[in-house]
């Protein structure tokens, strides 16, 4: 939306180790002779590849004016690289080719990167780490965000060629300076101590806050209601906390509830603010990739308890920023807060064109038969068992079948 920002503590998300690692795999699938790429991830996850054997390949490079991955497969073919370590780029060598292979087949981004994650042993790696938990959310998001990407994408090159270059563009400084004004972007954690005029937290849902983790133990839950704690008393005057009817999270379409955190607030201090009909199309689908998480629902809390009629702008990627009382019900005036999902939220007279067994046709993956369906209106998604391509889910909106 053009909004200035600084990301108060912590790394963007492509600066992240795990996801440099996983791009790092993907940049050798769209084009092995990438030296940086090969040498971030030829001995990670750790395959047994000495700091010798590396040299060894350098000077092969050098020598012969070849980029390492050409400098190793001609290694091993002369017998130039000998031993264990060999034996371990070889394979490490057969899981590029694979990767290449697979990028140049007519699959989505984002079953690429699945792919790439287990093929790599990225997976499996930080599986068995005892930390790994949270490096394995951030790259089950880095599946979310190629599919949102792919979706969106109209460029000339590859969908992998477009994401990895978007990529690097973000992993630069495109934050505000520190004496700019900017809006703060920062997890709860980091949050501990700072106080600010306005707040807006999003994500208030049963899975991600209280997280998932946590709900099967009564300490986890409590520790998750005292950071909601922590996240409410850092507003001065206002906070907005908003949910997501729907949301991409870890590469599927999840449908969340708000939080029961929202139940413990009094109710005369909050106001629920429904977003108008007109603009439920632009929160649900548009906006570009990145707005998955574009709230659905919010409720804003007034610090003061002046009752104001103008709840503000609940979502930035709003075009009209002000949602007034004519178009806004006032949230608690029966006690407790309705849970069930958001009353905008309606299915499309055309959810389902197609029939179950109906041949169809697609313009990259040729012709099919539909086999189910799944989800609701602009979210609906049509399951196609196609006669070159195998079984594949896809997004009606997005996938333009036609009926044979």
């Amino acid at each position: 939306a053009g909004i200035a920002y600084r990301v108060y503590g912590g790394l963007r998300f492509f600066e992240r180790l795990e996801v440099k690692h996983a791009l790092a795999y993907l940049r050798l699938a769209g084009n092995p002779n990438d030296d940086g790429a090969f040498s971030r991830v030829v001995n990670f996850p750790p395959r047994g590849i000495g700091a010798r054997s590396v040299e060894q390949v350098q000077e092969l490079a050098k020598r012969y004016n070849v980029s390492l991955y050409e400098a190793a497969l001609n290694g091993i073919a002369q017998n130039t690289l000998a031993g264990r370590s060999a034996a371990a780029i070889g394979t490490f060598l057969k899981v590029v080719e694979g990767l290449k292979a697979s990028g140049e087949a007519k699959i989505s981004l984002a079953e690429l990167v699945d792919e790439t994650l287990v093929k790599s042993g990225l997976k499996s790696h930080y599986e068995s780490e005892r930390e790994g938990a949270d490096r394995l959310e951030n790259l089950a998001e880095l599946v979310s965000a190629c599919a949102q990407f792919e979706e969106a994408y109209e460029g000339d090159d590859t969908a992998l060629i477009g994401f990895l270059t978007h990529a690097s563009l973000e992993a630069g400084d495109h934050e505000a300076a520190v004496s700019d004004d900017a809006l703060q972007l920062m997890t709860v954690h980091a949050a501990k101590g700072l106080e600010f005029d306005h707040v807006f937290l999003g994500g208030v849902e049963e899975g991600l806050f209280p997280h998932e983790n946590s709900l099967s133990d009564f300490a986890g839950v409590e520790e998750e209601r005292r950071l909601m704690y922590v996240a409410i008393t850092r507003a001065r005057k206002r906070l907005y906390l908003s949910y997501a009817g729907q949301r991409m999270l870890h590469g599927q379409i999840r449908y969340g509830i708000v939080s029961r955190f929202i139940d413990e607030i009094p109710a005369a201090l909050c106001k629920w603010i429904v977003v108008p009909q007109k603009q439920a199309a632009y929160v649900g689908g548009g906006g570009g990739w990145g707005n998955q998480s574009a709230a659905r629902g919010s409720y804003a809390q007034d610090h003061r308890g002046n009752g104001s009629t103008n709840s503000g702008g609940t979502y930035t990627g709003f075009k009209q920023n002000t949602i007034k009382d004519e178009n806004a019900a006032e949230y608690g005036r029966e006690g407790s807060p309705d849970t069930s999902r958001a009353p905008f939220e309606t299915s499309r007279a055309d959810a389902h064109p197609f029939a179950i067994g109906q041949n169809v046709a697609h313009g990259k993956f040729g012709e099919g038969v539909v086999l189910a369906f799944e989800g609701r209106g602009q979210d609906t998604r049509v399951q196609v068992k196609f006669r070159r391509n195998g079984t594949k889910w896809l997004a009606i909106q997005y996938a333009k079948l036609t009926a044979i």
